[in-house]
């Protein structure tokens, strides 16, 4: 199960080298618009990999919530979670991704102003996976109070829980947030928890890492604060991913907690690789969705990274929908 953020992504084509100037009108490309977020990216590739994926979340009765909602259907995951609220506005971003260059956003928070966790039932669910609570302004508020709630109402039903973040703009509301106090509190209730770098840093408000040896510490931060397994995507710089002892990883829910004798202590570096265009946006959401598959099909830990990896280099490829995948390798 996937819940938490979603939106619609509204993305120009653009050539590259374009600037917002008053008075002037710049020329650009087609617009594509797909479902995305979190529950859209993250679900949408953990369906097409081959694992059955329920998703729930908010969004408008508007014309952009029914547009949206119909390229969600398509991905193959079960959408009866996914919520049209009268009277709202359905999210959107306006994703600006000049060629080779990293993506930026123009976010409207819209019907995610309602999503408090309470709709989530993670009963049946073998992992319930949260995704970017600091566009979800119920769940920072009160430091994080629905946040907890929900991670330990999945606890409590024997799923895994799972946990990713966005970075956060230095003027939005979620930046006035004391982040490292909430992060103290959650995290202990998250099984798998599978920041990016760049969140991290905008979160913790922290220099960024620039070695290997600073990331490392920053993934064992996390596990000393209690996660069980922890996935830090770095962009360019390839990915780390870090696991718990035995005994910690042994109360990690339904389907991690299977896999405690062979994952514990485990450490390893996975490069970022692709060919073709770069297209960054959804690349950490497909990670996360590549791992988390990997624990849902009993992968060794090294396997779960490499989908992982696999996953994320595929959409910097620019690959739209990722094929299934076996324990051979994708099916094309």
């Amino acid at each position: 199960m996937v819940v938490g953020h979603l939106c619609a992504d509204l993305r120009p084509k653009l050539a590259g080298g374009e600037r917002i100037i008053p008075g002037t009108i710049a020329e650009v490309g087609s617009l594509d618009i797909r479902a995305g977020g979190c529950v859209a990216n993250t679900g949408g590739t953990l369906a097409a990999l081959g694992a059955p994926t329920s998703l729930s979340a908010e969004l408008g009765d508007d014309e952009l919530g029914s547009s949206t909602l119909n390229s969600l259907r398509q991905l193959g995951a079960n959408c009866e979670g996914v919520r049209q609220v009268p009277g709202q506005t359905t999210s959107y971003s306006l994703v600006f991704e000049p060629p080779g260059d990293d993506r930026c956003f123009w976010h409207h928070v819209g019907a995610n102003a309602l999503f408090d966790g309470r709709r989530v039932d993670p009963d049946g669910a073998d992992l319930v996976h949260v995704g970017y609570p600091a566009l979800l302004p119920l769940m920072y508020a009160d430091g994080g109070a629905h946040l907890e709630q929900l991670l330990a109402r999945v606890r409590e039903s024997g799923a895994t829980a799972s946990l990713d973040l966005s970075t956060i703009g230095p003027g939005s509301p979620a930046a006035q947030v004391d982040w490292s106090s909430l992060l103290n509190r959650a995290v202990p209730l998250v099984d798998v928890f599978s920041p990016s770098v760049d969140d991290l840093v905008s979160a913790l408000r922290i220099i960024r890492p620039v070695s290997a040896v600073e990331v490392r510490a920053l993934g064992h931060r996390f596990l000393r604060l209690g996660a069980a397994v922890v996935l830090l995507t770095n962009g360019p710089l390839g990915m780390h991913l870090f696991t718990a002892g035995e005994e910690r990883l042994s109360r990690s829910g339904r389907c991690l907690s299977e896999l405690a004798g062979t994952w514990a202590d485990a450490e390893f570096f996975f490069p970022a690789a692709a060919n073709g265009p770069v297209v960054t946006t959804g690349a950490g959401d497909a990670a996360t969705a590549g791992l988390l598959y990997g624990i849902l099909t009993q992968s060794p830990t090294q396997e779960a990274g490499s989908i992982a990896a696999w996953a994320a280099a595929s959409k910097v490829a620019g690959l739209r929908r990722l094929p299934r995948y076996t324990v051979a390798g994708p099916i094309n």
